[in-house]
């Protein structure tokens, strides 16, 4: 039996990477999928895929960092797809450089995707959550937001603050039956690592136990798991799925 059979998943982020590959995993297992990313063209493709794996799915073009976008894209999400049972706030950017050399441009929009973007499709689905009395909420993190990086202040403030954010959300919602977690992946070959160069790959798998990086179905698969009744119990975690990279 499918695990998310009759349920209704946005995700954010979702044109490519990690939030394509949840987005995929979650429509092979029953669910109808809300395609967010930046671009239409980029949520088409993957609302494409999903319907090819014959399951509904919408495709929107959002701004996570625009509230007002965010507000009115979360209306019309509701008023197409009737209801919200699974929400991963997946979006995300990278803006690196040294503290000393950081613009506020780059601080500033690495922060008002990566968090602030959170907030805003949170906040927008926070009622519907709470009336219904059921839900997962998903929020991709990240390895860097537990120990931090040379180069990534922006990025390491964003993604520990997710994981402050996840808590507090779990404790709010906590009472109307709605878990909210995190998943904090460590170095997984997408877009975002692939430019990395040769000597700094290297230098990274010298930090991983298992000695590889991870794949986006191993996010995909974590985010399944606490989508699912399996996880119905679990509730402002931090699941780290990073090859033993931070234990």
């Amino acid at each position: 039996m499918s695990q998310l059979a009759n349920q209704i998943a946005v995700v954010t982020g979702a044109g490519r990477g990690i939030g394509r590959a949840i987005a995929l995993k979650f429509a092979g297992e029953g669910a109808d999928v809300v395609v967010v990313s930046r671009t239409q063209e980029n949520s088409e493709k993957v609302a494409a895929e999903i319907r090819a794996l014959g399951r509904k799915a919408w495709a929107f073009a959002v701004d996570v960092s625009d509230g007002n976008a965010v507000t009115a894209a979360a209306d019309k999400i509701i008023a197409d797809a009737g209801k919200v049972d699974i929400l991963v706030n997946n979006a995300g950017v990278t803006r690196d450089g040294l503290l000393m050399r950081m613009s506020d441009a780059d601080w500033d929009t690495v922060l008002n995707t990566n968090l602030k973007g959170a907030f805003h499709f949170t906040r927008a689905f926070f009622r519907t959550f709470a009336k219904q009395r059921a839900g997962r909420i998903l929020n991709i993190s990240s390895v860097i937001g537990l120990i931090g990086n040379p180069g990534q202040s922006n990025y390491a403030a964003s993604k520990a603050g997710l994981i402050g954010f996840t808590q507090s959300i779990a404790r709010e919602l906590g009472g109307r039956g709605v878990t909210v977690n995190a998943i904090a992946p460590g170095f997984i070959e997408t877009d975002m690592t692939v430019d990395l160069n040769a000597e700094l790959k290297a230098n990274i798998l010298k930090q991983i136990p298992l000695g590889k990086f991870g794949q986006a179905e191993d996010i995909a698969n974590a985010a399944l798991f606490l989508a699912s009744a399996s996880a119905r119990y679990v509730t402002g975690q931090v699941l780290t799925v990073d090859g033993g990279m931070v234990m």
